[in-house]
């Protein structure tokens, strides 16, 4: 369980083919704090399980394996050396919940429509699939490349939020451009509010 409070930017340093599927090599500083094998890492929202450890100098890195279905479903697709990933540790038992109830488990990729600067704010919208609309609810919470964000407007067909200079300055949305996609993770209350109702009418 993760909060969508990013804590730091990771850096790619490669993404490689694998035989489970992909390989993908970040260096951390901040989520390496008492890191182990198997620990859960969100990297940009999306839940990935440790699989490796090491240092090269001063640079910390981890490693992970990313099935078929990750590689598809979200935007680690489209990484590169260097790129910035968005981090968070799995939330600790007693931790504070800063931003809403993430699970890691991204439902799909959003394509970005509008990216741009609005006074000292910037306007970010975006483009499910739109089978996943009817969880976008106007002030409700969403999940976008792991980054817990308030939904602002909503149409039939996508959804507008408000990006403040310090989420901008602090994750990987400052890489982000129109055209380009965002893992998005609906929240799961809503989700499961959706499937009560529907046993309720059953």
């Amino acid at each position: 369980m993760f909060t969508g409070i990013i804590e730091e930017m990771g850096i790619v340093e490669s993404v490689s083919p694998s035989e489970s599927g992909f390989r993908l090599k970040v260096t951390i500083r901040k989520c390496g704090r008492g890191l182990r094998l198997g620990d859960s890492l969100a990297v940009n929202g999306c839940c990935l399980t440790v699989v490796k450890i090491g240092i090269d100098g001063r640079k910390k890195h981890v490693c992970f394996d990313l099935l078929q279905e990750t590689w598809i479903r979200t935007n680690l697709q489209f990484l590169r050396a260097g790129s910035l990933v968005n981090l968070e540790r799995a939330l600790a038992a007693g931790g504070r919940l800063s931003g809403h109830f993430v699970t890691g488990h991204v439902d799909a990729l959003a394509k970005i429509t509008r990216w741009e600067k609005v006074g000292n704010d910037h306007q970010l919208r975006i483009v499910p699939p739109l089978e996943l609309m009817r969880y976008m609810i106007h002030k409700g919470s969403i999940a976008v490349d792991g980054i817990s964000l308030t939904v602002a407007e909503v149409t039939a067909t996508d959804f507008m939020m408000w990006i403040i200079p310090h989420t901008l300055e602090s994750t990987a949305l400052k890489e982000r451009s129109v055209g380009g996609f965002v893992n998005i993770e609906a929240d799961i209350l809503g989700k499961y509010v959706e499937r009560l109702s529907r046993q309720s009418v059953l």
